[in-house]
């Protein structure tokens, strides 16, 4: 008996399905060849997962006597999974286009977080603004995401600071969450930064005895989902063992271990995060050797962020060394004031040009391993049967042009799906 489904999408010259032996992640030489359909079709079901892939015609016979709530021709063109980004600050107000300026003119990141630019500035605004203007401009952000291909984004809270404004952003969070296509994963970021007139033994003792505690009341009442915790692990914001005992009582309440490290100084936050079996660190432009092998042997995936090192003219992460030795590398595009960039197709191409990563590693890292990083590789990041049907359809007959034309994602990028449902279309 014939059947409905909701998306066929027909004839496709490429299909990127990136793993197709149910990976979780691919580390070393699985990275050297992904895996590529020529001449395939796929189909997504009513319930939003994919129930077939395949050579065109077998699926055409397979599917002959069934219905389509949509098909799409995608002859010449290429389909891959959607992107998914690793690391976002999306949930802000108040604009930081002036030191963009100060930066050009030789000034460093902490020269301007210590004038009371940089994060203050923006905690400053954002205690101002009101829920109705915060989901507003997140809304806007999220769609200029996904116009880039992305279908997948972690979020993060972290310009609050104090806990009635961070709870404004994650109530914000969880709106987009149920109320916007695009998938995402919420991350609690109160310890972004030391309040000012506070230490950051002090701002740690109040995130663990009263921020904590209330975001666990709040996901046990279904009032909000938090998926992750992050610290911003640094020099002059929170060392080492502050950073420990948040994240520590962060993992016990059932939250993923997700943060910052060795950024702008090397702080040993690799080994950290590979001693308490954290899932990803971000930045790790300062990451030791010995916090490389560490994080390999650990299954903790690095968060490389190509935008940063190149907005702030740091030392690039060493992407090259991390890969050799096995660690599972995923990309974000680290959206926040400092580092206004919506697009994962940007991010992979300066990944390859400045990181020194192959395309094909590049792609991995914006898919299967950054959805890794979030805890969701299970259902999410490749094109395999029983896997949600989110993708992007591309206008050019091999996938490579999505990071080979610099910047030109939005000429190339037709379709954004997300559960089967078409959520963009140039």
């Amino acid at each position: 008996m014939a059947g409905g489904h909701r998306l066929l999408l027909e004839n496709a010259r490429q299909v990127v399905t990136v793993c197709a032996r149910g990976e979780r992640f691919l580390a070393g030489d699985a990275l050297h060849s992904l895996a590529v359909l020529e001449g395939a079709s796929l189909v997504v079901g009513t319930d939003g997962f994919i129930k077939a892939i395949g050579p065109a015609d077998a699926i055409q016979k397979l599917f002959s006597e069934e219905t389509f709530e949509e098909r799409i021709d995608c002859s010449g063109k290429c389909i891959l999974p959607g992107l998914v980004d690793a690391h976002t600050h999306p949930v802000w107000a108040g604009e930081r286009v002036h030191e963009f300026a100060m930066k050009l003119a030789g000034a460093t990141y902490m020269d301007i977080h210590q004038a009371g630019g940089g994060i203050n500035f923006t905690v400053e605004h954002t205690r101002q603004a009101s829920e109705e203007e915060l989901f507003g401009s997140l809304r806007g952000r999220l769609q200029s995401m996904v116009r880039a291909g992305t279908t997948l984004a972690e979020c993060k809270s972290g310009y609050g600071l104090d806990l009635q404004t961070e709870l404004k952003l994650l109530r914000v969070i969880e709106r987009a969450r149920r109320q916007l296509p695009v998938g995402i994963s919420a991350t609690y970021c109160g310890a972004h930064s030391v309040p000012k007139g506070k230490t950051a033994v002090e701002a740690a003792d109040e995130i663990i005895n009263s921020h904590l505690p209330k975001l666990k009341e709040l996901g046990a009442s279904g009032e909000i989902h938090v998926d992750n915790i992050d610290v911003f692990c640094e020099k002059g914001v929170f060392d080492l063992n502050s950073t420990r005992r948040i994240l520590q009582s962060g993992k016990e309440m059932g939250l993923q271990i997700n943060f910052h490290g060795d950024e702008l100084h090397p702080m040993k936050a690799a080994e950290l995060g590979a001693e308490l079996g954290a899932l990803a660190v971000s930045h790790l432009e300062e990451a030791s050797d010995e916090g490389i092998a560490a994080m390999a042997m650990a299954r903790c995936s690095a968060i490389l962020l190509p935008t940063t090192a190149y907005m702030l003219r740091l030392k690039q992460p060493r992407a090259r060394k991390m890969l050799d030795e096995g660690v599972i590398v995923a990309l974000g595009s680290d959206f926040n004031p400092n580092a206004y960039c919506f697009s994962m197709p940007v991010v992979m191409h300066l990944a390859c040009v400045n990181m020194r990563m192959s395309m094909p590693e590049a792609l991995a890292a914006a898919t299967i391993n950054a959805a890794y990083a979030l805890g969701k590789s299970h259902t999410h990041g490749s094109l395999e049967v029983g896997k949600q049907g989110d993708l992007i359809v591309i206008n050019a007959a091999r996938w490579e042009h999505l990071i080979y034309q610099f910047g030109g994602h939005h000429e190339l990028i037709e379709y954004v799906v997300v559960k089967g449902k078409v959520i963009y279309k140039k």
